[in-house]
């Protein structure tokens, strides 16, 4: 499972949410150089989610293995309502109370017009449960948003939802996770080893 490469608002720390943010060029060359390392492997199925920054990082690879990105609406980013276009620095500042709640990782807090943590992690889980079942037994490629692996890490380990994160999600990282009738395992996280000659090149 991997989240997109980087893009201009990631780099400003600017709130993307559920809008579509194409890649910038270093997310271009993240994309490029994951695929490297994951058009070595066997995969039975690529999705991603359908906003662009996702669908992006996944093409270059979705290319080299000659296999159909098969889109999911399921897999985009939290909806962060009026959040959204905000730098964090400019959203602590107007919206101090809905911040505190937000950095709090209040569950029921929506950004007034947005996704609440808990119906979020709901929705990650149930795409990526659907997604394991209809491909059960075959190697699937995943490309997705932070906030997903954020879900995802938390409903393997067990970790709460409020509780602070001290676990690294990178854009275009590899995560590997095994699902088995013992349940779901993290093989591997955050991998970024593929990145580092990508950005010396940049």
């Amino acid at each position: 499972i991997v989240r997109h490469g980087e893009t201009a608002w990631n780099a400003e720390h600017r709130v993307q949410g559920q809008l579509d943010v194409p890649l910038n060029a270093i997310g271009q060359a993240q994309a490029l150089a994951a695929s490297k390392v994951l058009s070595q492997e066997k995969f039975d199925a690529i999705y991603s989610s359908d906003l662009s920054r996702a669908r992006q990082t996944a093409e270059p690879t979705a290319s080299l293995l000659s296999l159909q990105v098969l889109v999911e609406k399921d897999l985009r980013e939290r909806h962060y309502g009026i959040f959204e276009r905000l730098t964090y620095a400019e959203v602590k500042v107007r919206y101090a109370e809905d911040y505190a709640r937000f950095e709090a990782r209040d569950p029921e807090y929506g950004f007034r017009t947005g996704e609440a943590l808990k119906d979020f992690s709901e929705r990650s889980i149930s795409i990526l449960s659907r997604i394991a079942e209809t491909n059960s037994g075959k190697s699937v490629l995943v490309f997705t948003h932070g906030g997903v692996l954020d879900m995802l890490y938390r409903h393997i380990t067990g970790l709460s939802l409020s509780a602070e994160r001290e676990f690294g999600i990178p854009n275009a990282g590899l995560n590997r996770v095994d699902v088995t009738a013992a349940g779901w395992q993290v093989r591997a996280w955050a991998d970024t080893a593929h990145l580092e000659s990508a950005l010396d090149d940049i």
